[in-house]
């Protein structure tokens, strides 16, 4: 038999890539940690990681066994809840959520969600994508908000073959910047028209996106400012130290005095969806939670033009 001890064990190591780390998060010894590991191995008959002096890596047993850990802590979970609802009437939910998406998508869900399952006691959790689909992966929250660029989902190490993503709605980046800038009135934008320009911008992974097209288009860009909120972007940037690159949902509130300009393609987008282990779907709260979503993104995006010259925000069809 399987000790759920140690794919505790093996699921802590995958997500540290090493002993030492692992150990750490479990409060337990680097022996204690390398033991537990070697007993799955025994029991198994199979090699579970590769070590290395730079650490550890997963076999393909190893993450088989992973992606049987986080199934079996999910379930977990899942029965503590029913546990706790057969007591209390009540059904938990978590949700997890990077903040623009859960500032603008998140208020109409879950005043549905209330409407419809009253009795839900729901919790919300801030997180960047790389921290919070882990999370979902583990059983510890139910869903997560979440977002991804031109690459694949930011799910952390081990397997992510457990997780369902239901696409929301793209959400395109555009270039914001004084009305009285010289390229103001364009209707469209090539990334290569900014080599001049100075950035400030409203989140590291724009920054590193922002890069990335700037390479393609032959210049390296000026950042000047790089901030973790882009309404605090679109106010330096109303403060004249350059412009920014900034998603449509984040486009509102409105700041005076500055216009947004689509990108012309390849135009960077963020991939907007929720995330869900499989089994938590089936649960009618979370599938009726996961409606609203829809529902919020199908009026979300508007014309950003309009949205950041003060005027107030249209509503429309996503891109």
């Amino acid at each position: 038999m399987i000790d759920v001890q140690r794919l505790r064990v093996l699921r802590a190591v995958a997500d540290h890539g090493s002993f030492s780390k692992a150990a750490a998060a479990l409060h337990l010894t680097p022996s204690a940690v390398s033991q537990h590991v070697a007993v799955l191995e025994r029991s198994l008959g199979a090699q579970v990681v590769a070590r290395s002096t730079r650490g550890v890596t997963l076999t393909q047993a190893g993450q088989i066994m992973v992606g049987a850990a986080e199934s079996v802590a999910a379930e977990l979970e899942q029965a503590k809840q029913r546990v706790e609802q057969l007591s209390t009437g009540r059904v938990q939910l978590t949700v997890a959520t990077f903040t623009s998406g859960g500032r603008h998508l998140l208020p109409g869900a879950l005043a549905r969600l209330m409407a419809t399952h009253p009795r839900t006691l729901i919790h919300v959790r801030e997180g960047e994508p790389e921290d919070t689909l882990p999370l979902v992966r583990q059983g510890a929250v139910d869903l997560a908000l979440a977002y991804h660029f031109d690459g694949p989902l930011p799910v952390g190490p081990g397997p992510s073959s457990s997780l369902q993503w239901a696409a929301l709605l793209e959400d395109p980046l555009h270039v914001v910047m004084p009305k009285e800038h010289r390229l103001a009135d364009r209707e469209s934008l090539g990334i290569a028209e900014l080599a001049t320009e100075p950035w400030v911008l409203g989140c590291l992974k724009t920054e590193a996106y922002l890069r990335r097209y700037a390479e393609r288009a032959g210049f390296e860009p000026e950042v000047r400012g790089t901030t973790t909120d882009y309404f605090f972007a679109r106010s330096l940037v109303a403060a004249g130290m350059g412009i920014s690159l900034i998603p449509s949902i984040a486009l509102v509130p409105t700041v005076p005095g500055l216009c947004a300009v689509p990108i012309e393609p390849p135009t960077p987008t963020r991939h907007i969806g929720v995330a869900t282990i499989g089994r938590r779907r089936d649960r009618s709260h979370v599938t009726t939670f996961i409606e609203a979503l829809r529902e919020q993104a199908m009026h979300q995006i508007g014309d950003p033009r309009t949205t950041t010259a003060g005027g107030s925000p249209a509503t429309g069809s996503p891109a």
